[in-house]
């Protein structure tokens, strides 16, 4: 627990970067002159390509062994790629600024997830996954509240970019804390490996599918944001606060379902897809007030899809084969979360009535299979 927690505190600081930056580059493209498309293809494209290289990652992470240099690598890129966005000039040039800081998201999240994973063996995953991402969340939460502030204060966009390098350094010093107190956190699980080297699970791959679809449906907060700019639904001072707000649902969504999680396994993924997946209408087609739900509603989805969603892969697979399977895991949920927001970008330039049923519909076809995969990913003991 003392390893999940000193991690939570590298991923609060991590997300009071990234998050903040996130509830403002929807707003920030907008004013650089991006369309709704070419918000929706950088939103999805850097995901893409963050989740692919997810796969190169976990692979090299589980071959090497080398969990920590992996980690830090990564981070180090995405930490520096935000407060660059102050210095953007182009929409274009922060569209690259915003894709490299997935990138580094891409290369740091597999083996620090499979670290969680081994370091949580005990105490439940759903647990684990589930405390480390109430911190993450807390990050998430307090960041877009600092963009806020700084843009009420009459401030531009460059200067909230660039006041989010100071929880940057605070992320990679609690970094190296972290690295010098656990250098081997796989020695962490106390009970055996399992160190089957054969082909991954059919389990998997199916719910692999299965959360393929939800993240197709998932329209990324850039969009929304866009959405709220472009229609003056939110006034600009509030998006980040619409934001925050999410973090914090998600954050407390992912602690108290994790534990849920770790007695009913992935049936519990059910009732939460088919109510989130309520988010798209009540944003895009919504008043002020429906909308601040349904983003209350996609900050629990997404919290589900970060701990509770993760935590289950660990539950399938063998523990050799952890950052892999997360690398796996990550690729087919990026490929579907870039098609679902270029998607979701072009309709809203056409029909925003039509956006709205591909994200429910979409995300609603991942129940079966979810079905199907009922009473898996739950820690085994």
């Amino acid at each position: 627990m003392r390893f999940v927690l000193l991690i939570g505190a590298v991923s609060l600081f991590a997300d009071m970067t990234y998050e903040g930056s996130r509830s403002i580059t929807g707003p920030y493209l907008a004013l650089l002159g991006a369309s709704a498309t070419a918000v929706g293809v950088i939103a999805g494209g850097g995901e893409l390509l963050g989740y692919a290289l997810r796969l190169v990652s976990g692979r090299v992470s589980d071959l090497s062994g080398r969990y920590w240099p992996v980690t830090l690598v990564g981070y180090v890129v995405q930490m520096a790629a935000v407060p660059a966005l102050a210095l953007a000039g182009s929409w274009q040039a922060a569209a690259v600024l915003i894709v490299l800081e997935r990138i580094g998201k891409a290369i740091r999240n597999p083996p620090r997830d499979a670290m969680l994973a081994h370091a949580s063996a005990e105490i439940g995953r759903g647990w684990g996954f589930g405390v480390h991402e109430a911190l993450d969340q807390l990050g998430a939460l307090i960041g877009p509240l600092v963009a806020a502030a700084v843009l009420a204060a009459g401030g531009q966009y460059p200067a909230a970019f660039a006041i989010l390098a100071v929880p940057a350094l605070l992320t990679i010093a609690t970094l190296v804390v972290a690295r010098a107190a656990y250098p081997d956190p796989a020695g962490l699980a106390t009970r055996p490996a399992d160190v089957a080297t054969g082909g991954l699970p059919e389990a998997f791959w199916i719910y692999l599918g299965a959360t393929a679809l939800v993240g197709a449906g998932f329209a990324d907060f850039s969009l929304m944001a866009f959405h709220f700019e472009r229609s003056a639904l939110v006034a600009p001072v509030w998006v980040p606060v619409f934001y925050a707000a999410a973090m914090g649902a998600s954050g407390l969504g992912s602690l108290l379902l994790g534990r849920v999680f770790d007695r009913v396994g992935i049936l519990l993924l059910l009732p939460l897809t088919a109510i989130t997946a309520l988010f798209a209408p009540l944003v895009f087609l919504g008043n002020p007030g429906m909308a601040f739900i349904g983003t209350l509603l996609w900050g629990i989805g997404m919290g589900v899809q970060e701990s509770i969603m993760a935590a289950a892969v660990a539950g399938m697979v063998p523990s050799s084969r952890l950052a892999s399977a997360y690398g796996l895991f990550n690729l087919g949920y990026g490929v579907a979360w870039f098609l679902g927001s270029a998607v979701m970008g072009v309709l809203y330039d056409h029909s925003i009535g039509l956006l709205v049923l591909f994200a429910v519909g979409v995300q609603l076809l991942s129940l079966p299979l979810l079905f199907r995969v009922r009473g898996r990913g739950r820690h085994r003991a």
